[in-house]
């Protein structure tokens, strides 16, 4: 059997599965004691946004998506992400059968990835897979949806829209979920980072493709581009359920990241 291995358990999230579920005990008990609107809660997304940093420091953006979107009756939910490490020019695809986590193995859907293979011309470039930006949503996705498979996409040079017929695709049956993992802006001082970050949650929010080239530095913008062309074409709409940086945990407020959280509903 084939096993994608977890690369940064340890590192970007714990590798104990009871460590990682006291956090998310701890994320929940502070959303439920601080939202406004309760109705929230309650949504039944077709797609996602979510970070993927250390979950020390996107941790909770990421645990308000994953808790709206266990409402969704899912067989498969597809992780799409960007590749820091390996270059590659397109996508490739989780050619394994189970995916692991701290929390128990996922089943990677074999089907959908040979309708997506055939389909798309997709293959699998194993050096993409040592990716951080799909791994850590991984464990979210077994504690939230514990009887659903998984299918992994990582992708390099791509261009949006060829990206959105895959997703497009994905939807088309009712039963998948698709998760779209990215980071914003990176490194700047908080009052730069606000500035870029609100013309990602602005254009999202709004599903405003050319705002996205307007200064938008999400490392994973082409994945949420191709979201937003698949969002409008489906009827879609977004609802932003989160935003803060790294400073909110670090106090460093001189060098930091932005993250968010959004979700695509009928």
């Amino acid at each position: 059997m084939t096993i994608r291995k977890t690369v940064v358990a340890g590192q970007f999230y714990p590798n104990n599965s009871h460590e990682i579920d006291d956090m998310f005990t701890n994320y929940n008990k502070i959303l439920d004691e601080n939202i406004d609107e309760l109705k929230l809660l309650d949504i039944k997304p077709k797609a996602i946004i979510v970070p993927h940093a250390g979950y020390i420091y996107s941790g909770f953006t990421a645990n308000i998506a994953y808790r709206v979107l266990k409402n969704s009756e899912a067989r498969c939910v597809v992780v799409i992400g960007p590749s820091h490490h390996a270059y590659i020019n397109g996508i490739s695809i989780s050619d394994y059968e189970r995916y692991e986590t701290p929390f128990g193995d996922l089943p990677i859907d074999e089907t959908l990835i040979n309708e997506l293979k055939t389909k798309f011309n997709l293959y699998l470039h194993p050096d993409a897979h040592f990716e951080h930006s799909t791994e850590v949503q991984m464990p979210f996705i077994k504690h939230y949806l514990p009887n659903t498979s998984v299918v992994e996409l990582v992708y390099g040079k791509q261009i949006p829209s060829e990206l959105a017929e895959i997703i497009d695709f994905i939807l088309d049956d009712p039963r998948n979920l698709v998760v779209i993992s990215t980071d914003l802006s990176h490194y700047y001082d908080i009052k730069k980072a606000n500035i870029l970050d609100n013309i990602c949650l602005d254009a999202v929010e709004q599903l405003d493709i050319s705002k996205l080239h307007q200064g938008c530095e999400a490392c994973g913008r082409t994945g949420v581009e191709a979201m937003l062309i698949c969002a409008k074409q489906k009827g879609l709409r977004s609802i932003l359920l989160d935003y803060r940086t790294s400073a909110d945990t670090s106090g460093d407020k001189n060098n930091v990241v932005g993250y968010m959280s959004a979700a695509f509903v009928k």
